[in-house]
């Protein structure tokens, strides 16, 4: 069999096994079953969760990472969270405070370097003053505060999250959860129960036979219980047994525990299969297969076109497939459609933009169709990615959102014509990038580009429109009114205008081929801020959170297609002798 005819399924089969070995368990760390401990089932934020989801998504908010470096090793997230709430002397020592604002790390008596990150340890002598600066700051709007203002805010939320997992199971300085046990009913041992139930960030221990599902407790409810809910005492043989590294002991706690949560096998099902969603991290992965589709596709336009160029599309297309596999498994797991928050709408604008890729890479074949696909899927999803840093990202719905039916029509569909926004203006960006890096462009190429951007801006007024009108309905039923002129329905509307526009100066005739591209490259700006802008705004009825962080990536990414559109209108080739003057000619001939 020739080399271009198996090499393309080696790629994207190799692609997807690599992704489906990341399913199995992570070897003992010091013989201690971690990854069974992972997949018992926690009540935090509202929702049932394994511990590993609770883990992980705290670290992420803390350090901004899932694991870290400490004396030689890799930390993971169920280790640290094992050593935070029984072995805090240790977890004081880890560096998971990310600082990089000068001025707060000032105020620590730190000095600004490459290190980025600082342990409990060395913030607490000057925790007090941080509190002081963040209650200040506090007391001000969020958009009023100064850069400082915000990082002291920020450092002392997540330095207060620390706290209170210190303090969920045991209190810190305490003999631990079995003296505690054994001493309970006395006055300081009721004190400490009080303590645990106001710190506690998530309820470990699961509802009874014959009581409600909702009826998980604290460890300090518990403690206050006439009668101690029977995993009290199996927690506590756990929290002693990983103090001192007796691993045999550890694992037996953990089998009870995972025994003890079974009995809501329905609960204890879902955990398990979000913690596998966890290790597989099928978005991550996905970024890592499209940087290989469009490395390889950029290859494939200077040697061995035949064999590459179906090996790249091989590639995006295992991508594409691990992104809708995940896609469907948060869909499982949320019982929801998959757009629920601004983290679930970057990843299914990226799934919907990479989906048409492949739609026009098999119509074309000319490998433009595999490059925007994996550059848009890449965007994307890194986007996603550091959304993905404010905490869990299946959190519960807020009640305007609560509406699976509204959610799985109006929100689905705008969020196509979002998708199909953007892949136009990533097809023209390349039309644009292509005149003046090919020398001899074809012009069948320049044809597919611009008829692609053509038909593809149609599909995305007509849902674009679709989903403003579907939106306006389901706020007549939730507001009691079609249209407000809300800062997000505006944008929605300027979405659908500027797809139309284009769409009217090319039947017009006001514009031809590169007006056309450079019109669609300026839909990526307007399509950013009624995505992200609108919450950076902090007012509406569609604003779900001041976004400050993002305002200069955004920024940023409007100026970058700004000085992408004056590309695009430049001559091609603009830095060669006589190349304004052909353009002129050609203008002149009606060909522009």
């Amino acid at each position: 069999m020739k080399l271009e005819k198996w090499l393309p399924a080696a790629a994207g089969a190799v692609a997807i096994l690599a992704v489906l070995y990341a399913v199995k368990a992570p070897p003992k760390v010091r013989g201690l079953d971690l990854d069974a401990f992972g997949h018992l089932p926690v009540l935090e934020g509202g929702r049932v969760k394994p511990i590993d989801s609770l883990a992980r998504n705290t670290l992420l908010v803390i350090r901004s990472q899932q694991s870290f470096a400490f004396q030689g090793r890799t930390v993971k997230a169920d280790e640290w969270l094992l050593d935070t709430l029984f072995r805090p002397q240790v977890a004081d020592e880890q560096p998971i405070f990310v600082i990089d604002d000068p001025e707060v790390l000032a105020l620590f008596g730190l000095q600004q370097s490459r290190n980025r990150y600082y342990s409990f340890k060395e913030l607490r002598p000057r925790i007090e003053e941080l509190e002081k600066q963040a209650q200040a700051a506090g007391r001000l709007d969020a958009k009023q505060r100064t850069r400082f203002q915000a990082a002291a805010v920020n450092l002392s939320e997540r330095v207060y999250l620390y706290w209170r997992l210190q303090n969920t199971v045991q209190v810190v300085g305490s003999p631990g959860l079995m003296a505690e046990l054994a001493t309970a009913g006395s006055p300081e041992s009721a004190e400490r129960a009080r303590y645990l139930s106001q710190m506690a960030h998530f309820r470990p221990l699961p509802p009874l036979s014959g009581q409600p599902v909702e009826a998980w407790k604290s460890v300090g409810e518990a403690l206050s219980q006439k009668e101690p809910h029977p995993g009290l005492t199996t927690l506590a043989r756990l929290a002693n047994a990983y103090t001192f590294s007796d691993a045999q002991g550890f694992n037996q706690a953990v089998g009870e525990l995972r025994k003890l949560g079974a009995a809501w096998p329905d609960l204890a099902s879902k955990a398990s299969q979000e913690l596998y969603f966890n290790r597989i991290q099928p978005f991550l992965a996905g970024i890592v297969i499209y940087v290989m589709a469009l490395l390889l596709v950029f290859v494939s336009w200077i040697w061995k076109p035949q064999i590459l160029q179906p090996t790249s599309f091989a590639l995006l297309s295992a991508g594409a497939l691990v992104h809708t596999l995940g896609l469907a498994y948060r869909i499982i797991l949320q019982g929801r459609p998959p757009v629920t928050n601004l983290y679930s709408s970057a990843v299914f604008v990226g799934w919907g933009a990479v989906v048409l890729g492949v739609i026009l890479e098999w119509v074309y074949r000319k490998g433009f169709g595999t490059a925007v696909a994996a550059a848009t899927g890449i965007g994307s999803l890194i986007v996603a990615h550091n959304l993905a840093n404010d905490g869990d990202t299946m959190e519960m719905m807020r009640a305007v959102l609560d509406s699976n039916f509204w959610l799985g029509t109006h929100v689905i569909t705008i969020t196509i014509g979002y998708s199909g926004t953007y892949l136009a203006g990533a097809i023209a960006i390349a039309w644009a990038l292509r005149r003046h890096i090919v020398k001899d462009p074809d012009p069948a190429t320049s044809k597919a580009l611009y008829g692609a951007t053509y038909g593809i801006i149609c599909f995305s007024v007509f849902f674009s429109f679709l989903g403003t009108v579907l939106g306006g309905i389901w706020a007549d039923q939730s507001w009691g009114r079609f249209w407000g002129w809300d800062p997000k329905e505006n944008g929605a509307l300027l979405i659908v205008l500027w797809n139309a526009i284009i769409l009217h100066a090319r039947w017009g005739g006001f514009a031809r081929e590169r007006g056309i591209m450079t019109m669609a490259i300026f839909g990526n700006v307007i399509t950013s801020l009624s995505w992200f802008g609108v919450n950076m705004l902090g007012v509406g009825l569609h604003s779900y959170g001041f976004m400050d962080k993002a305002f200069w990536a955004l920024a940023g990414f409007s100026a970058s297609q700004i000085a992408l559109m004056g590309v695009a209108l430049l001559p091609p080739r603009f830095w060669q002798p006589g190349a304004f003057a052909a353009e002129q000619q050609k203008a002149g001939a009606g060909t522009r």
